[in-house]
């Protein structure tokens, strides 16, 4: 099982937990901060899901008019961990 905790940046969520098993499926995700029932969405969506497909797909979107997002720096954390 590949973990990472992730330290957000520029966005309101804080933290990022991640758990991706040897598949390259992710397993566990959770958010420390952030909009509780859209990051819970997101964990509901992408858990079970390929992390490079999710990625692939997350990567680039922004919130606000700010460069990046919770779904944004997912995928950033995503890539940190080879995905």
């Amino acid at each position: 099982m590949n973990h990472l905790e992730y330290v957000t940046s520029g966005t309101c969520s804080r933290l990022i937990t991640i758990d991706v098993d040897a598949d390259g499926i992710i397993r566990n995700l959770s958010f420390v901060g952030g909009c509780n029932g859209n990051l819970k969405g997101i964990c509901a969506l992408v858990i079970g899901k390929k992390a490079s497909e999710v990625k692939q797909t997350l990567k680039g979107i922004s919130c606000n008019g700010k460069p990046t997002s919770c779904p944004d720096q997912l995928a950033t954390a995503l890539e940190q961990m080879g995905y």
